[in-house]
Formats: C-alpha cells, structure tokens, sequence
C-alpha cells in the first residue's frame, strides 16, 4: 500500500478513536445537582448576623457552591418566599451528606431560630 494512503488511514482511524474516546468521557460523567432553598426570613437581622456567616462555611467545606441568594425575590407565579438560596454540587450524595453533617445541623438550630427553610434537590444536565 503507498505510504500516503496508510498515513491518511491511520489519521483517520486515530480521530475517529479519540472522538469516542471523548464521547464515553462525557457520558460517564455525572450531572451537577442544585439544592434550591426556599426561606421564610422572620428576623431578617439575626438572621444575618448569626447564621449566615456561620453555614456559607460549613456549605462551602462539605462541596457545594453558592450560585445565588437573595431576599429580593419578585413572584412571577404564586408566592415568594423571602429568600432564596440556589447551590450547586458535584452529585446528589455530597450534597444530601452535607445536610446530614452534625455540623451543619449544629448550624440549623440557630438559622432555625430566625426562619422556616423548605430545601430540595434537582438534578442537572450534564455539561
């Protein structure tokens, strides 16, 4: 066979590998899952003074990352709650670990104290 030939099927045959290759990496990879936090602020000062400085923390050290969180909520349907939290974790175990950390529940006693949370988790589309 002529050099060329073997060198333009070998090329091809090495693209059309790594282009599978990256294909089963993408496909193994597990979506980022997002805890929403619904709360219903009823001492809006306390709250921030003593609980919110204490559990960014302990969320930021247990893996999930703060996306947005704000007490201006405007209803577009329905409600809102007076504040809103949106995180978001590598998966569905690290975040449910972090709510289940004696540490955090530690945490949750005193934010307890100062409002009523609503939290539940939803699973993203891979990236």
């Amino acid at each position: 066979m002529n050099s060329k030939i073997k060198m333009t099927l070998a090329a091809l045959a090495g693209a059309v590998l790594g282009a599978a290759a990256i294909q089963a990496l993408h496909a193994q990879a597990k979506p980022p899952v997002y805890t929403v936090t619904e709360i219903d602020v009823t001492n809006v000062d306390a709250y921030m003074k003593e609980y919110v400085p204490i559990v960014q923390p302990i969320i930021k050290k247990g893996g999930g990352k703060l996306l947005a969180a704000s007490l201006k909520i405007t209803a577009i349907e329905g409600t809102a709650p007076k504040r809103v939290a949106i995180n978001v974790w590598d998966s569905l175990e690290k975040a449910q670990a972090l709510y289940t950390s004696p540490e955090y529940k530690e945490a949750q006693k005193i934010g307890d104290k100062y409002a009523k949370f609503r939290r539940y988790a939803v699973e993203g589309l891979p990236q």
